[in-house]
Formats: C-alpha cells, structure tokens, sequence
C-alpha cells in the first residue's frame, strides 16, 4: 500500500471537515444527492466523452497503482547486479549471460540482455530499449491525463452546480429562512467540485507522474547497465557509471554496504 497516498486522502477528508465544523457549517450539509450527482456522474460523463475506450478501462489499474507501490527493482540493487555481469562477462565472455536471461523476471531487462548473448551492435540495442522506454512514457502521460482533466472538469461543474441550485433557491423568495438554506445548499456542488478536483484528481495525476518517472529512471539505469556489459566495460567502470544516477545519501548507503559485505567476505 502507498501510505502518502492513503495518509494524504485522509488528511484532505479531515481537513474539509473540520474546517467546515470550526466554520459553523453542518456535515449533514454535505449530503446533497442533486451535488454529488452534478459533481461525480458529470466529471465521469466529461471523462468518457473526452477518452477512448482503451484509456478509460485502464482506470482501474491506474488507481491500484496510485494507492499501492508496485514491486521495483532498487538502483542500488541493479548496480550490484550489471558490476557482478561486468565482472562474469570480463571472465567468460557474453554468452555466460545465458543463465541471468533465463532467470531475471523483469520483462524490459529480459530482452535487453538477450540482445546482448546474441551478439547485437551497442546502437542497435540502444534505439531498441529507448524506444521502448518512450512508448511506455506516452502510456503513462495517457493514464495521468484522465486525472488531470478530470480534475479540471470538477471545479468547473461544481460552479454549473451552484448556479443551478441559486436557479432552484430564487424561484421564490417569499420564506427567507429557507431561501437562506436553499443558497447554502447550492454552494455544496461547488465545495465537491473543488475538493474533489485539487484533492483527489489532480493529486492522483501528479502521483502517477512521479511513480513514471522514478519506473523510468530504473529503466534507463538498466540501459546503462546493459551497454556497458556490452562494450565490456570493467566492473568499476560499470559501478561508476550507474552510481551517478543515486543521491549522494544513497551512494553514501551502497559504500557502506559494500564495505560491510567486504568486512563479512574476510571474516
């Protein structure tokens, strides 16, 4: 589970309606059914028109994503990895690769290092897996875009929400007291609107966004990783280059564990 995303969900309820609370407002208020029909069947109405099929049956899937955190090879973990494959390839040669193609699990790297047992140029195995890292980055922006225009549909109908509900309140303005109810009414369709737009929808596009780039990141590591075994680049040469992709907080890290694995090697 993504705990920032559950934990920030929570909050953002929270803070709604607290604040409503402090403010005098009742909670029954927001149990409007004319608001929520406005704001959710209108903004998955605006949605549908807006996405082809194949997009919007990815909605599912998209939000497991945002409320989980799919398994993940660590780049310190590939840098372990590529400098073992640098090492091994430097002994026996690329066809030794054979055993890690069979085993690894990762359907990008899988295919990456069998081009390298076949023996494929460097630029050949490059525009291969940059192309393939792009097509995954366009899916990704497609997935992220649904949030992000829903979240730019939702103010706006909350707004068309409220001019509806003043439409409703002002057809008689004899009782006040229930004119007064009737406007406040109104305004719910826009508070749904607004929370639900710059709460939820944006937020949950921002999140996939940065879960894309940190998946593209690892990818382009394993390119890296990949071409160096390739032009047979030794095992530090291959450390060296992968470590500039970590923070210095994380390469600090990875010293410390290869100086700790070092210190059990001797024992």
């Amino acid at each position: 589970m993504d705990k920032t995303t559950v934990v920030g969900l929570i909050l953002g309820i929270l803070a709604i309606g607290v604040g409503m609370v402090l403010k005098g407002a009742e909670l029954a208020a927001l149990l409007n059914p004319a608001a929520l029909l406005i704001i959710f069947v209108g903004t998955a109405a605006a949605v549908l028109i807006s996405f082809p099929g194949k997009t919007i049956k990815k909605i599912p899937s998209l939000l497991k994503i945002i409320f989980t955190n799919p398994k993940q090879t660590e780049i310190p973990e590939l840098i372990v990895l590529f400098t073992e494959m640098a090492e091994q390839t430097r002994r026996e040669g690329l066809l030794s690769l054979e055993k890690q193609v069979s085993e690894t699990d990762d359907a990008f790297m899988r295919p990456g290092l069998q081009m390298v047992v076949d023996g494929q140029p460097p630029e050949y195995i490059r525009e291969v897996m940059l192309e393939k890292i792009d097509a995954m980055e366009r899916r990704h922006q497609e997935g992220a875009a649904v949030f992000s225009q829903a979240g730019t549909y939702a103010p706006t109908l909350g707004v068309l929400g409220a001019v509806i509900g003043l439409i409703a309140a002002l057809k008689d303005m004899n009782d006040m007291e229930t004119l007064g109810h009737a406007i406040s009414a109104a305004f719910i369709a826009t508070l749904f609107g607004i929370f639900t737009g710059y709460v939820l929808w944006h937020p949950f596009a921002s999140k996939l966004q940065e879960k894309s780039k940190q998946e593209i990141l690892v990818k382009e590591v394993m390119v890296e990783g990949i071409l160096s075994i390739t032009n047979g680049d030794s095992a530090i040469v291959v450390r060296d280059k992968l470590s500039s992709f970590l923070s210095e907080k994380e390469l600090a890290k990875l010293e410390e564990d290869k100086h700790a694995q070092g210190e059990e090697t001797a024992e």
